[in-house]
């Protein structure tokens, strides 16, 4: 790359930072991490574990965006220096390092710059995320265990906690559904876009005869509620059942009534938790399960916009948002986006954050055009 291309990639790099830097409001996070920072300090945090937990989340995201935003300061500075002394010395090599740290900065500005659009009601909560089987039998229960674990490896590459709430196992294979929170600030907001069908298109591991087999899942992702949220649900509006927990293939996991489900009788909604051991406990989570999903649902309705929050889909043919193909050819592309990967084992092994920036940038981009 010529001297004054470099020169002039690196000042849109910084203008670009510059414009992040405000719409982060950086003083603003300084005095919120002061803040914060005291409250971590006090003696008596941990005798309210939720609050504690909520404080130290808070803290830690905050913290890692500013450090974040300042890292990649420091590197936009280093590689001007480095392109500069490499022009001076007419060293071809630090020439092309040079070229290629440009690169991965600008990779990292754009994805710190995804997040200045999650600025949503409920984009900065933490994500509860439903998955169910579709049309195709014990291929769709398959294809959503994969995705569960697509979601879970997702999670862990970002360090994020995952609080499995319910998994209903097929009787074949895979899974009927399932649910699951993600705990960490943005989640909501990063992958509610991940919200609609999503079709697997491979030779099947359950045909003998080896043929091709199209199936489908839905996905849907709603806000995690916080105790500020206004969601009260008399108790005659709650029908309550107890039952033993199973494993895959119908293997007793307790042989207890511990799990729980519990049917919202107004909206017909139901939920089921089973991941402790305890049935108060699992009431305790199912409720909160229930209340994000009427959350989103009253969201929903007041924008009238009920499938982009709750992914309310069909799982089937016509709807769906994403290809994952593997035969006769490999790719996983998204039909809304266009953006699309070549390599499907490392997108089914969490590598979603291309999908997920490309997905954040499309909605942005369809408000405006609905604005």
């Amino acid at each position: 790359m010529a001297g004054p291309d470099f020169d002039t990639e690196i000042k849109q790099l910084q203008a670009t930072m510059h414009t992040i830097g405000q719409v982060l409001d950086l003083d603003g996070m300084r005095v919120e991490i002061a803040d914060l920072g005291e409250q971590v300090a006090a003696p008596d945090l941990w005798d309210d574990v939720d609050r504690a937990t909520t404080i130290t989340g808070r803290l830690s995201a905050v913290q890692g965006t500013l450090d974040r935003y300042n890292e990649l300061l420091g590197r936009i500075e280093d590689v001007g220096i480095m392109h500069e002394l490499g022009q001076e010395e007419g060293d071809d090599d630090s020439l092309e390092d040079a070229a290629r740290e440009l690169e991965k900065v600008k990779k990292a500005v754009e994805s710190l710059e995804v997040r200045t659009l999650l600025n949503g009601e409920y984009d900065a909560r933490e994500a509860l995320v439903s998955i169910r089987a579709g049309a195709g039998g014990v291929d769709a229960a398959d294809f959503a265990e994969m995705l569960m674990r697509m979601y879970i490896r997702w999670a862990e590459q970002h360090d994020y906690k995952v609080e499995v709430f319910e998994t209903s196992y097929a009787e074949e294979a895979g899974l009927k559904s399932a649910t699951f929170a993600i705990h960490a600030p943005y989640t909501y907001g990063t992958l509610s876009v991940e919200a609609g069908t999503h079709r697997l298109v491979r030779i099947s591991p359950f045909d003998n005869q080896g043929r091709r087999q199209t199936s489908f899942a839905a996905v849907e992702v709603v806000p995690v509620l916080e105790q500020t949220d206004e969601i009260e649900i008399p108790e005659d509006e709650i029908k309550t059942d107890v039952f033993r927990s199973g494993g895959p293939g119908g293997q007793s996991v307790n042989t207890t009534d511990s799990a729980v489900r519990l049917t919202h009788l107004p909206t017909g909604i139901v939920v089921s938790c089973q991941n402790e051991k305890s049935q108060l406990q699992n009431k305790a989570s199912a409720l909160v399960v229930l209340k994000a999903k009427l959350l989103a649902r009253k969201k929903a309705e007041e924008k009238a916009h009920l499938d982009s929050m709750r992914g309310d889909v069909q799982a089937s043919w016509g709807d769906q948002m994403r290809n994952y193909v593997l035969n006769p050819y490999q790719i996983v592309k998204d039909l809304r986006t266009g953006y699309e990967e070549g390599n499907p084992s490392t997108v089914f092994d969490g590598d979603l954050d291309g999908f997920l920036e490309a997905g954040i940038r499309w909605r942005r981009g369809s408000e405006k055009a609905d604005a």
